[in-house]
């Protein structure tokens, strides 16, 4: 199982695609889940977010699993693709995006199996045991019919993003609040901006990721 968590920066993916996939880099197939930005369309950040990742040459195949209505489907589209990129945004529309018919199934089912996973800001908080902490950072309402908060459960920790506090929504008084409210509760792992947690092979260590 090989997973990429970052906060914002992109610069580890690279070397963490190169390693996982044999293949040239314009061969390689992204897929590139965007529930999580759904609350924003539109907005700077979320075309900012994609021209990144495809300015790294990577062929990307856009994936909203909200437009699948059975899990089959979304599995099957799985199967096209090297490796998954998660997009961030809003932690709980992901969340809920992913539970509605199973999403979040397929996805830990794949990424136990070999599908190397990137995930970006909520694409990296879904990750955890549990979204909870992330209810001081993003917004739980846009997720009413989700009955608990458990994550998918593909590593032991929860991810904090964007800990350096250099995002207007994001201050040092915020991610404090976070540690302060959370810290004895939840296995936390704060990520700056340059950050990455990379997991190979049961073991995780933190990476630069500018």
């Amino acid at each position: 199982m090989a997973l990429l968590l970052l906060s914002r920066g992109v610069g580890a993916v690279p070397d963490f695609i190169s390693s996982h996939i044999p293949k040239p880099t314009d061969d390689i197939r992204i897929g590139y889940l965007n529930d999580a930005a759904a609350p924003y369309a539109g907005a700077e950040f979320v075309a900012a977010e994609r021209e990144q990742i495809a300015e790294l040459g990577y062929a990307l195949t856009d994936i909203t699993v909200a437009d699948f209505d059975e899990p089959g489907g979304f599995a099957a589209a799985l199967d096209t693709i090297d490796a998954l990129y998660v997009a961030g945004g809003e932690t709980f529309a992901l969340l809920a995006a992913l539970r509605r018919h199973g999403g979040d199934t397929v996805v830990a089912e794949k990424v136990s199996r070999g599908l190397p996973y990137i995930g970006s800001s909520a694409g990296s908080i879904v990750t955890g045991p549990s979204v909870e902490p992330a209810s001081l950072m993003d917004d739980p309402s846009l997720a009413p019919d989700l009955d608990d908060w458990a994550g998918l459960g593909l590593v032991d920790r929860v991810i904090i993003p964007h800990a350096d506090g250099q995002l207007p929504p994001y201050p040092a008084s915020l991610i404090a609040q976070i540690k302060d409210t959370y810290g004895a509760s939840f296995p936390l792992t704060f990520l700056n901006d340059d950050q990455a947690l990379l997991v190979e092979n049961g073991q995780s260590r933190l990476i630069a990721s500018p």
